[in-house]
């Protein structure tokens, strides 16, 4: 299995809108789980599917990138550095002061081109509203932000009757969690609900339905029909 190219924009993100998503990948990957092993036992099938990703986080050039709460990125490498993504992520900033670059704009715009996936977390629609490529698209964005969206980028058909909106590929969330379930339906979709529940388990996460319902991992309970936790924890 090929390893996977994923891309991050680094701009003044908000940092849970690319930490949440990126972090229930990083503890599917092939190795995570490999290391996971000295800890508690883990179904080698499991181990098999996994995938591998490598993590690219893109900035104009590579000096670092001040995000949200006074915490800064180094990019690994800048939009005429970066190799061929297979799938490219876009954080959210605030809308009311953020101003895409360019390069960024252009950078999106061919990603979108070529086919491969395009995942937006919260405000993130909206970087990607500016660039064209979401116009006659569904898609949905933060809700605080939504009417505001509507009013800016009139082309696009937002909506917020649901967590996450998929159009080809194009994938958008609502809200910096909501980005972490809509990737947790992902994965699911791609590498089936146990790979999930391992990923979940190891950040002790309950991932919400596209209607924000937590449903998507069967519910336990105990002898007195209590509702216990979700996650079934095993050691050596």
């Amino acid at each position: 299995m090929a390893r996977i190219q994923f891309g991050i924009l680094s701009f003044d993100y908000q940092v849970v809108d690319v930490a949440c998503p990126t972090d229930l990948l990083g503890s599917l990957t092939k190795e995570f789980l490999e290391g996971m092993q000295t800890l508690g036992p883990i179904d080698q099938s499991i181990i098999d599917r996994a995938p591998q990703f490598d993590f690219h986080h893109i900035g104009i050039t590579r000096d670092p990138v001040t995000l949200t709460s006074s915490m800064s990125i180094v990019p690994t490498t800048t939009v005429d550095e970066c190799p061929e993504l297979d799938i490219l992520l876009v954080g959210g900033p605030n809308p009311l002061t953020f101003k895409l670059h360019p390069k960024f704009a252009e950078f999106i715009r061919r990603h979108v081109a070529a086919g491969k996936l395009l995942f937006t977390n919260c405000t993130g629609a909206s970087v990607v509203a500016e660039t064209g490529v979401l116009d006659g698209k569904n898609a949905t964005v933060n809700n605080v932000e939504f009417e505001h969206a509507k009013k800016i980028y009139p082309n696009v058909k937002w909506t917020r009757e649901k967590k996450w909106v998929v159009d080809g590929n194009i994938w958008t969330g609502s809200g910096a969690i909501a980005g972490m379930d809509m990737f947790a339906h992902w994965i699911k979709e791609n590498y089936g609900q146990d790979i999930l529940i391992q990923a979940a388990m190891l950040l002790d996460y309950e991932p919400r339905d596209i209607n924000g319902v937590l449903n998507v991992i069967p519910k336990r309970y105990d002898e007195k029909g209590q509702q216990i936790s979700t996650h079934v924890y095993s050691y050596h």
